[in-house]
């Protein structure tokens, strides 16, 4: 039985509603008139690539199916975009429980109103921010990428994943304009805590420091 329609068949009996494309450009066009829970990837796609596609998904976690297994290739993909990576042959048991984990993830446990991080407390309702008892005064794009990184204080979150994530709060920010917003974010907090509390991971994102 081909790989794809193996797939179908078993997520269709798992109870999970599927859609199918066949090419990179059909992936595309389904997409654009559906919004999935998750989406699986392979990369050898007739026309377009799964690697042509990777960046044009936004807001959809991505689990990469593909035959490549070189190490580069995975950390390419992982860095580019993707939650996870599934390399060829795979047991269906444990790609049925990688599913699960990332529809776990984004569905199961509602986001917290209020955020702490040491002395940074971030109000999601109010959109306040402050450090210890001062409040600091940030812009709709500041405000937008301390929540994210403050969403996940042990994880390293790439550029391009905070474009993709930020950007429906905050269209005007750029891949170019990102490091000056997070510079002017740092030096914010920075003035009142005297602590840096966004650390830079040369090569691949932020995440907020540890004391």
């Amino acid at each position: 039985m081909h790989i794809g329609n193996m797939l179908e068949e078993t997520l269709t009996k798992e109870g999970y509603s599927v859609s199918r494309a066949y090419s990179g450009t059909e992936a595309l066009l389904v997409l654009s008139g559906a919004k999935p829970d998750l989406i699986l990837l392979d990369l050898m796609l007739p026309g377009l690539t799964g690697e042509d596609i990777l960046p044009k998904i936004k807001g959809i976690p991505v689990i990469v199916v593909s035959a490549k297994a070189d190490v580069e290739n995975k950390v390419d993909l992982l860095l580019g975009g993707a939650v996870d990576y599934v390399t060829k042959p795979f047991h269906i048991k444990e790609l049925l429980a990688r599913i699960a984990v990332q529809l776990r993830d984004t569905t199961a446990v509602p986001a917290a109103s209020v955020l702490t991080f040491d002395a940074i407390i971030l109000d999601t309702d109010t959109h306040v921010a402050a450090v210890g008892q001062k409040e600091v005064k940030l812009t709709r794009t500041e405000y937008a990428i301390l929540k994210l990184l403050m969403q996940n204080p042990s994880q390293v979150i790439t550029k391009s994943q905070l474009l993709d994530r930020i950007n429906e709060d905050t269209p005007d920010c750029t891949e170019s304009s990102l490091k000056t917003h997070i510079s002017h974010l740092r030096g914010k907090i920075r003035q009142i805590s005297h602590k840096d509390y966004i650390e830079a991971v040369w090569g691949i994102g932020f995440k907020m420091k540890e004391s």
